[in-house]
């Protein structure tokens, strides 16, 4: 509009230089540099002091950021050169910029240092704000998160004072990154959600911010969440080429981490070819190594994946950028010869010291792969300790247990190739050590109580999931009303508070082979046995503990276990409605399948069972050998230790809870209540979320007889329906005392969703970490009558004063004879002790 009413030069300039601003951000190159030789030109033109000067500076850093490097620093220097007072200092923060990106963080660092002096003697506050803001990114990327932070932080309260909302929320995007940088996750975490609400009502794009909340949703383990919150960015109009490459970048990361590698292919050619038209060289290298992420988790190999690898090893290594340890542990699996193979592991292990313990992590892997490939079998296991000390670290500082779970992810490798080294060296005691280092350790971390208010946000998402079970109950479009949407929101809500929280920073004391041993010479049963179960190159392996012990079985292919426990599930479910089946049969099956050999290795007494994750919902007293005897199943060998050592002292009474629409409407409630007037009961309208909490509390001993709702989308979120709404897990993590024992009734209670390497999330689950001495719940589908039934035997029998095993067994006697009966009794686990 300006250009159009034919304007002197100087307003010309103004005018071209802005378009060229404007053109440059929306990642045209071309145009914006057509339009700052216009500009420069009639700055000429103009004789404005100092005009010429800013306009050639602007395009210098163009020419930069279009790739033409040499041609840019040259317009850049001679601007400097030309340049006084507070405008030099300016041309050396835009020349500072432009050297960051270029990843000369020494130059940049000495440009800011001459500019911050000039800003603080003119008194000129808010250039000065800007300097620190950019110097913190370049002490961030240097290593040096002290002074970064420093720096963020004074910058933030500069532009609080001067009242610049948005450019304080840089500042704020900058000390959420450096948090993670630090290994304070929750805080980066808060300070991210943080600065997402200081955009909202702004016309900014925070595409730069997207990519980099999602960068640490990813390590975080939310790959979900990031793909979502990339999306909505990506669906915004003024996001501009180069930003949208940035953004399909990071969500083609989110797709490889929840297994899409298709979509995670096609976002990160995209990204790729973006990057390539804008001249992009160092996001190139990020998309390539995707790419080769991709190929590694499809199995590919050869010389142009080998050659690939090195190639970006190199180039990552020459950057300094964190990126470097994974590259270049790609490249070392993906070697063609020993010799190079060992070259890249060794640089990678350098690595080990990194503040991150993640990449510190990885860099344990490195060295661990170069011991094994050198022939060091104790240097193997004593790296791959190392590498999950450091995130032990990490994981105690998390609070939220669902973060805690999902992080263990990062130590996979180290646990795996632990397991393959102890398989190697034929060390029954070595393996169930190492099986049991990374298994169900979030279970055993104490757990971190909600802070107030959280019940406030769960009472709104409750309200939600009723008007959407409402919604959905009358036929209307729940999507089109936003009744569904209003649901997510309301629950990332919830989510979002959870994941902000600190852990006590106290790792957990590892448990040793021989104190194990020494625990299960002392059970509540006699002398127990452990079977635990570990899966190593797709092998079941079945280690048996007892007598002081520690024998190793080979028993089959993973693949077999899982679809005869697939197989079993289904035939309960059809015993439960009454159909025939042959349970003998598939008990056969699943002994064969999951124990083999070591199904005659039991001994006579009570066993515990500690299976991974993907097998937890197997009904284990269908196994001929396990039938007849007490039985309890646990995430863990130490979790069952934990479990055992939990002391009743303090708990006190009986609560029985009947939730709404069961068939039989709850009436082994009933009858329990009759026979246990001291009991606290709740039913019909008086079980409320509220009241059931308060009742659960510090209980001796909880039943709860309710419908169960198991969330796999998110597993925090699978509950129990009462009086008014769901009981979730986040509900059950409210309670300052959890009930000793826990009954639950309902059909699939006792499922858990395995995630991370080893680790289980789900109601049972929760209640094992927050402190449950033992869980009561059903793995399959049940009969709600016969069921009902069932639970009174087993009340009986703890009654009795018999162990939560012994008492399940007694309930699997009594139903013998009953098809029904013993399908529904066989679908009951004793969780812990």
């Amino acid at each position: 509009m300006l250009l159009a009413g034919s304007p002197g030069p100087e307003v010309s300039s103004y005018a071209h230089q802005a378009a060229g601003i404007v053109h440059r951000d929306r990642g045209d190159s071309a145009t914006a540099l057509r339009e700052l030789r216009q500009s420069l030109t009639q700055a000429q033109a103009s004789q404005v002091a100092g005009r010429s000067i800013d306009v050639r500076a602007t395009l210098g850093a163009t020419l930069v950021a279009a790739g033409r490097t040499k041609a840019g620093l040259a317009q850049l220097d001679r601007a400097e050169q030309e340049s006084g007072g507070l405008l030099h200092a300016r041309v050396l923060l835009r020349r500072a910029h432009s050297r960051f990106y270029l990843r000369q963080l020494d130059g940049a660092l000495g440009d800011l240092r001459g500019a911050l002096a000039a800003f603080r003697q003119h008194d000129d506050q808010l250039w000065e704000a800007r300097t620190l803001a950019n110097r913190a990114q370049i002490h961030q990327a240097r290593g040096s998160l002290g002074r970064a932070n420093r720096d963020a932080l004074q910058a933030r309260e500069l532009f609080g004072a001067l009242e610049q909302h948005l450019e304080g929320v840089d500042a704020l995007h900058t000390l959420a990154a450096i948090s993670f940088l630090r290994g304070d996750l929750p805080l980066a975490l808060a300070q991210f959600d943080e600065a997402a609400q200081g955009f909202i009502g702004t016309d900014v794009s925070p595409a730069n911010f997207v990519h980099d909340r999602c960068e640490v949703l990813l390590v975080a383990g939310l790959g979900l969440d990031a793909l979502e919150v990339a999306d909505a960015c990506l669906r915004d109009p003024s996001v501009n080429a180069v930003e949208r490459a940035h953004l399909l970048l990071v969500s083609a990361t989110a797709a490889f981490a929840i297994g899409d590698l298709d979509e995670a292919t096609r976002r990160a050619r995209a990204a790729r070819t973006l990057f390539t038209r804008h001249q992009r060289s160092w996001w190139c290298l990020l998309s390539d190594l995707l790419l080769v992420r991709v190929a590694v988790a499809r199995n590919e190999s050869g010389k142009r994946l080998a050659r690939v690898s090195a190639g970006l090893a190199a180039e990552l290594v020459k950057a300094r950028a964190d990126e470097a340890c994974l590259a270049l542990l790609l490249a070392g699996d993906l070697a063609l010869t020993p010799l190079d193979a060992e070259a890249h592991y060794r640089t990678a292990s350098d690595y080990r010291r990194h503040p991150s313990p993640v990449v510190a992590a990885a860099g344990w892997l490195a060295l661990a792969r170069l011991r094994r490939l050198t022939g060091t079998p104790r240097g193997v296991l004593s790296a791959c300790g190392k590498g999950l000390e450091a995130l032990d670290e990490h994981r105690a500082s998390l609070g939220s247990a669902e973060l805690r779970a999902l992080s263990t992810r990062h130590g996979r490798d180290l646990a795996t190739l632990a397991l393959q080294q102890s398989v190697a060296t034929g060390g029954s005691r070595a393996l169930l050590a190492w099986s049991e280092r990374w298994r169900a350790t979030a279970l055993t971390q104490a757990p971190v109580r909600p802070p107030a208010g959280a019940a406030d946000a769960l009472d709104a998402a409750r309200a939600a999931q009723q008007a959407l079970d409402e919604a959905r109950r009358n036929d209307v479009d729940v999507e089109a009303t936003g009744v569904a949407r209003e649901r997510r929101r309301l629950e990332r809500e919830v989510r979002g508070q959870r994941h902000r929280l600190a852990g006590l920073h106290r790792p957990t004391p590892q448990l040793g082979v021989s104190g194990l041993l020494d625990a299960l010479r002392d059970g509540p049963d006699g002398s127990t046995t452990l079977v635990e179960l570990v899966e190593v190159d797709e092998t079941l392996r079945a280690l048996v503990a007892r007598d002081g012990r520690v024998r190793g079985y080979v028993v089959g292919p993973v693949a077999d276990a899982v679809a005869a426990m697939t197989a079993a599930r289904f035939v309960l479910r059809q015993s439960s409605r009454g159909r025939p089946s042959d349970i003998t049969g598939l008990g056969v099956r699943l002994e064969r399948t999951l124990l083999g050999p070591a199904a005659r290795a039991l001994g006579n007494g009570p066993v515990v069972i500690s299976p991974p994750g993907h097998l937890h919902a197997t009904p284990w007293a269908l196994l001929p050998s396990l039938a007849r005897r007490p039985l309890s199943v646990a995430p863990s060998a130490a979790t069952w230790v934990r479990a055992r050592g939990r002391n009743a002292a303090g708990h006190v009474g009986l609560v029985l809870v009947s939730g709404p629409g069961l068939p039989t409407g709850g009436a082994e409630i009933d009858v329990l209540a009759r026979e246990n007037p001291e009991a606290k009961v709740l039913r019909g309208d008086d079980a409320t979320v509220e009241a059931t909490l308060a009742s659960l509390d510090g209980a001796l001993l909880a039943h709860v007889a309710a419908h169960g709702h198991f969330r796999p989308d998110s597993p925090m979120f699978s509950s129990l329906l009462l009086a008014d709404g769901p009981l979730t897990v986040h509900d059950l993590e409210l309670l300052h005392r959890p009930p000793h024992r826990f009954v639950l009734s309902a059909c699939d209670s006792g499922v858990m969703v395995p995630v991370g390497a080893d680790e289980l999330l789900g109601l049972s689950a929760a209640l094992l970490s927050l402190g449950t001495a033992g869980v009561v719940a059903s793995v399959a589908e049940v009969s709600d009558e016969v069921s009902a039934s069932v639970m009174l035997d087993l009340h009986h029998a703890l009654a009795a004063g018999e162990s939560l095993a012994q008492a399940l067994l007694t309930v699997r006697e009594r139903a013998l004879g009953s098809r029904v009966a013993e399908a529904t009794a066989a679908s009951f686990v004793g969780l812990g002790a």
